[in-house]
């Protein structure tokens, strides 16, 4: 059975499309039940962050998998399927592995080299073994994508410097302030991963500016004083709720908003009746603050649109280890697909022995009456022909199925040998 992957991503995808595709933590269980709940598909995962929308289904028929995953992105993109049918990425065969290794490696990634992805490819696949709609196929191909995002960085240099939304979002924010933000304070909205990261970023010792304070925001108060607890900084530290978030924008030069929600979480009555300046770095997706937002006067919007600069400062920093890291992801993928060529047709084969040893045993029991006068000499003799003409019967299908394994008539024969014997 083919895997297949068909999804939006920052490269192809306009900002907007991709922004409402986004799949939110409790809305991908749901959309892994409805995906695994359709005839064709037999595994599935979602890899959904703020630059990719994508689906991994192991499928009867690709197809009519292309199109159900592609009725699935226009009808949540709000946009027609033809447009999302000219912007989609569709990766099969070789193509899977190739496409989900370079993920896990940073390599596709709007910032090269940057951590958090590895993570999230590693949470996509714990949430598809949760929701039970991640196979072994599944299993095998993420747990291998992961394994290579680690050597990737272990082996390369391709994470040193900006390494992170986090991080390129904090010098976004210093190149566009310029020496502003040194003494500044500074609000970053969300505790979890992101919102960790930007703090850090934001109090690593080897930055030239320095907020006089940064205060952490979040809904739950308790996740925002965790994250301050487990930190060693030289810059003061506070935890707020965010009922608090107008109060303390009040004396902010700078705002990075790192949660995640369905609805904006800043709009205009949180930045009402300032008078000094402020910087809204907008890393949510989708977007956290409201578009109003950034056409109030003294305020200026940024997005993760805006991140180019960075991004092209960060490739002329590692083009060498980017070539690097394609080579440790091509030889993956190749040590892939040979164990997969392995594993491929051996289940098949011990199911397809195992169902025919069963017909045979059940056969020789239902006519046990009939060899009842045989003496024990004579019953092994038959227990031994049988045998023997079961070797014989089975032993070309199973050649066959091994000397194909791994290409597409071995994915054929896999499958008739399937439906056949019922295995």
């Amino acid at each position: 059975m083919p895997v297949v992957v068909i999804g939006l991503e920052h490269h192809k995808a306009p900002f907007d499309m991709l922004e409402r595709a986004t799949l939110t933590d409790h809305e991908v269980g749901p959309v892994l039940a409805a995906l695994g709940a359709h005839d064709n598909v037999r595994e599935v995962a979602v890899v959904s962050t703020c630059l990719r929308t994508e689906i991994y289904a192991v499928v009867d028929r690709f197809h009519d998998a292309v199109d159900d995953v592609t009725e699935l992105l226009a009808t949540r993109s709000g946009h027609d399927r033809q447009s999302v049918e000219e912007h989609q990425s569709v990766y099969f065969d070789r193509g899977v592995a190739t496409h989900l290794f370079r993920v896990a490696a940073g390599l596709e990634s709007a910032v090269p080299g940057e951590t958090e992805v590895l993570g999230q490819v590693r949470r996509s696949l714990d949430r598809a073994v949760d929701e039970g709609s991640a196979g072994p196929m599944l299993s095998t191909l993420f747990r291998h994508a992961v394994q290579t995002g680690r050597r990737v960085r272990s082996e390369t240099s391709i994470s040193r410097g900006t390494t992170s939304f986090s991080y390129a979002a904090v010098e976004l924010a210093e190149a566009h302030l310029r020496d502003q933000l040194d003494g500044a304070v500074v609000v970053v909205l969300g505790a979890g991963a992101l919102g960790s990261g930007t703090v850090m970023a934001l109090v690593d010792e080897r930055r030239d500016q320095r907020p006089s304070e940064v205060i952490v925001v979040n809904r739950t108060i308790g996740n925002a004083e965790q994250l301050i607890a487990g930190l060693e900084a030289s810059v003061p530290l506070r935890a707020v709720g965010i009922h608090e978030l107008a109060d303390v924008l009040a004396k902010a030069r700078l705002l990075i908003c790192a949660a995640e929600a369905e609805t904006p979480l800043v709009g205009l009555a949180e930045v009402a009746g300032r008078d000094a300046e402020l910087l809204v770095v907008d890393l949510g997706m989708p977007r956290t603050v409201e578009a109003a937002v950034g056409e109030l006067a003294g305020i200026d919007l940024l997005d993760i649109s805006h991140l180019r600069s960075v991004v092209e400062q960060a490739m002329d920093e590692r083009r060498n280890e980017v070539v690097a890291a394609e080579s440790i992801v091509a030889e993956e993928v190749d040590r892939y697909l040979d164990a997969q060529r392995g594993r491929g047709a051996a289940p098949v084969v011990v199911a397809l022995r195992e169902r025919l040893e069963e017909i045979r045993a059940a056969e020789l029991s239902r006519r046990g009456g009939e060899l009842a006068g045989l003496s024990d000499e004579q019953r092994r003799s038959v227990e031994a022909l049988t045998r023997s003409m079961l070797a014989k019967l089975v032993h070309e299908p199973t050649v066959a199925l091994k000397e194909s394994a791994g290409t597409p008539r071995g994915e054929r024969l896999v499958e008739a040998a399937r439906l056949l014997f019922d295995l």
